[in-house]
C-alpha cells in the first residue's frame, strides 16, 4: 500500500476533525429566520416530531417538549400509514457535560452517524467473509459471466476495451488508480462536512431562491432538512448494498484471471484478459480496499482453506458509483440564493435564451464530472462492469426517494441516547435559537 496506507487515513482524521470545527456552534442568521410554509416530503423532517398540515404543506413544527418532560412524541410511518408513539425525552440532559460538548461541536453527531454506518457495513462484510462456503467463489464468478453475457447481448461490454486504451498510458494509469483508492472515502466525508456547512451552519433554509417561493423549494429544503436527508441516503444505499451482494455475490472482473482456478468457467474468465491493477505490484491500493474486513476467498484443498485472496462479492452494485452519483446530483440541484441569469436575445430569429448563473453552472460542471470520473477508474481499473454502475444508479435512487424510512428508528435512538444520558442537538429543530422562557439552548 505505500504511503497511501498513512496518508489516506490521516486525511480522513483531518477531514472529521476540521469539519467538526468548522461546523462548530450552529447559530442561524436571524434575518433569515421566518415562519412561512415548507414543501412537505420525505426529506422534510429529521426531528420525527408531530407536525399540522393543511393544503399539503408542512404547518408549523410542534414545539421541542420542554425539558422538564420525561417523554415525548415521535411519529413515526410505514407503506402510507403513519402513528405516534411516546420515546423519552433526552432534552433532561442537556446540561450534561457530553450534551454541552455536541451542542459546541454539533458536528461530532454526524461523525459519530458515519462511523456507525461504515462499520454497521464492514462488520456486514465481514460475517460474509466469515460464513463463505466452499462454492461462493464459483457462484461469484458465474455471475460475473453471466453479466458480461447480458452486456454483450445490450452492445455496452467495453471494459475490456477502456482498461486497454488506460494500460497504454501508465501516467494516467497511476493517477486512475489512486482515484479509484483514495476518493471514495474521503471524498464522501468531504462533501458531508460542506454539505453540513452550507445547510446547517449557513442555514439557508428561507433564503430566496430564483423561480421559487420564499420557504418553499421542490423537494428537500436548503436547510438541514436538506443535509440530514442526504446522509440517510448513504445508509440505504449501504444497507440495500448489503442486501444485494449477501444474496447474489459477484466477483470483480479483475478477479476473473486469477490463474489458481481450475475449470471451464475459470478459463473462459481468464480468456477477457482483466489487468488488476489496484492491487498489483505498481497500484495504489489503499487501507479500504486492502483490509481485514474485506471479503476474501481461498482455494479449498482437502476441505482446508489454504489462502486469502482479495475478493469481494460486493462488486454489484458498485457503491463507488452509487456514492459519487448522490453526490453528484445533489452539487447539480443543489438550491442556490436567487442571482442574475444572462439573457442572450437576437433580433433576427426573436429567440430569448436564458443562462443559468455562474454558480449554477459550477454546480452542473462539477456534479457531472465527479461521478464521471469515477466511473471511468471503477472500470479502468477493472474493479466494477458497467451493470455494478447501473445498479449503483438504482441503489442510489432508492436511498433518494425512500430515505425518510429510517426515521422509524428515532425512537429507538432516543432510547438508546436516554440510556447513556445525552442529549443530541437539531439543527433542524434550530436548538440555538432562544426558548419563549428565556433561556438559551445553544450556547454551552
Amino acid at each position: 500500500m505505500g504511503v497511501g496506507a498513512i496518508l489516506e487515513p490521516l486525511v480522513v482524521i483531518v477531514l472529521l476533525f476540521g469539519g467538526t470545527w468548522i461546523n462548530r456552534v450552529v447559530s442561524p442568521n436571524p434575518r433569515r429566520k421566518s415562519n412561512l410554509p415548507r414543501a412537505a416530503s420525505s426529506d422534510s423532517l429529521e426531528s420525527g416530531y408531530s407536525t399540522s398540515t393543511k393544503d399539503g404543506l408542512l404547518g408549523s413544527r410542534t414545539p421541542s417538549p420542554l425539558p422538564d418532560e420525561k417523554w415525548h412524541k415521535r411519529q413515526i410511518g410505514l407503506l402510507g400509514f403513519k402513528w405516534e408513539v411516546t420515546s423519552p425525552n433526552t432534552a433532561v440532559f442537556q446540561d450534561r457535560i457530553l450534551s454541552r460538548l455536541l451542542r459546541k461541536f454539533p458536528f461530532l453527531v454526524e461523525c459519530w452517524y458515519w462511523a456507525l454506518v461504515y462499520w454497521t457495513y464492514q462488520l456486514g462484510r465481514a460475517f460474509t467473509a466469515v460464513t463463505l462456503k466452499d462454492d461462493t467463489v464459483d457462484v461469484a464468478r458465474r455471475h460475473a459471466l453471466q453479466l458480461i453475457n447480458v452486456e454483450m447481448k445490450l452492445g455496452v461490454f467495453w471494459e475490456i476495451l477502456i482498461q486497454k486504451s488506460f494500460l497504454r498510458h501508465p501516467t494516467q494509469m497511476v493517477w486512475i488508480n489512486w482515484i479509484y483508492s483514495f476518493i471514495h472515502i474521503p471524498g464522501t466525508i468531504a462533501f458531508l462536512v460542506c454539505l453540513y456547512y452550507y445547510t446547517a451552519v449557513r442555514n439557508r433554509v428561507d433564503e430566496a431562491q430564483l423561480g421559487k417561493p420564499k420557504g418553499m423549494v421542490s423537494g428537500s429544503p436548503a436547510g438541514p432538512q436538506l443535509y440530514q436527508a442526504r446522509r440517510r441516503t448513504l445508509a440505504v444505499c449501504n444497507l440495500l448494498a448489503f442486501v444485494v451482494f449477501t444474496l447474489w455475490p459477484c466477483m470483480p472482473p479483475r478477479l476473473l484471471s486469477d490463474p489458481a482456478p481450475e475449470g471451464r468457467e475459470a478459463e473462459v474468465g481468464r480468456s477477457y484478459g482483466f489487468v488488476d491493477t489496484v492491487h498489483g505490484e505498481n497500484g495504489a491500493g489503499s487501507v479500504w480496499t486492502q483490509n481485514r474486513f474485506c471479503n476474501q476467498y481461498g482455494k479449498f484443498i482437502s476441505g482446508r482453506l489454504r489462502a486469502l485472496a482479495n475478493f469481494d462479492p460486493a462488486a454489484m452494485p458498485s457503491l463507488h458509483f452509487g456514492y459519487s452519483l448522490l453526490i453528484g446530483l445533489t452539487i447539480m440541484t443543489i438550491p442556490l440564493p436567487a442571482q442574475r441569469r444572462t439573457v442572450l436575445r437576437s433580433r433576427l430569429t426573436r429567440l430569448r435564451l436564458t443562462l443559468p448563473s455562474w454558480r449554477r453552472l459550477l454546480c452542473l460542471v462539477l456534479g457531472f464530472f465527479y461521478p464521471f470520473t469515477i466511473l471511468v477508474a471503477i472500470i479502468a481499473t477493472a474493479n466494477h462492469f458497467i451493470l455494478d454502475a447501473v445498479a449503483g444508479s438504482l441503489v442510489c435512487a432508492l436511498g433518494w426517494y425512500f430515505n425518510g424510512v429510517l426515521l422509524n428508528l428515532l425512537p429507538i435512538e432516543d432510547y438508546f441516547l436516554c440510556l447513556v444520558r445525552i442529549h443530541k442537538p437539531d439543527p433542524a429543530l434550530d436548538e440555538s435559537a432562544p426558548s419563549e422562557n428565556g433561556s438559551d439552548y445553544g450556547s454551552p
